[in-house]
């Protein structure tokens, strides 16, 4: 990729993130925004209503981060979570085993020991 096609991109991905974090601080854009993650992720429509605010706003705050690292992958893996969280939902059986009270207390956990 040359430097400026990268240059280029960063411009267009700083702006798309300032944007939506502005809309994410306006109650009536953080309302859009919500409405409108269904249509870019479809997955979305399998999470709670609670879930999808969480992930708007932790998707803004994530990126922020990653663009001052010059370092995107921090939200393509926020994106993976979400969609995995998602998968659990969309199956109630899963969702099920995963959500239910074992009642069973293993103990602390011990701390990791030296690397072999």
């Amino acid at each position: 990729m040359s430097a400026d096609l990268a240059r280029q991109e960063r411009e267009v991905v700083d702006l798309t993130i300032h944007l939506l974090a502005g809309v994410l601080d306006d109650r009536s854009g953080a309302e859009l925004v919500r409405r409108m993650l269904p249509a870019a992720l479809p997955w979305v429509r399998f999470l709670p209503d609670t879930a999808i605010d969480e992930l708007a706003a932790e998707l803004v705050a994530t990126a922020y981060v990653a663009l001052s690292l010059d370092n995107l992958a921090p939200v393509s893996q926020l994106l993976i979570e979400w969609r995995h969280t998602a998968e659990v939902h969309a199956d109630p059986k899963l969702h099920a085993m995963l959500t239910r009270p074992t009642g069973d207390d293993f103990g602390p956990v011990p701390a990791p020991g030296p690397a072999a």
